[in-house]
């Protein structure tokens, strides 16, 4: 019961560490502010035309 309790402890700190690694390892100082995005949410994608 014991091995069992501290594998469930196991797995659950290793998806915490890949939860964290994957939301904070990218940019230095965090998302970039909105007024910084590239695009505008009004603008619409360019259309195409068959």
């Amino acid at each position: 019961m014991t091995l069992l309790l501290l594998e469930a402890l196991g797995a659950l700190v290793l998806l915490v560490f890949i939860v964290w690694w994957t939301m904070f390892s990218g940019r230095k100082k965090g998302e970039l502010p909105d007024e910084a995005a590239p695009r505008d949410k009004d603008e619409a994608p360019p259309s195409r035309r068959d």
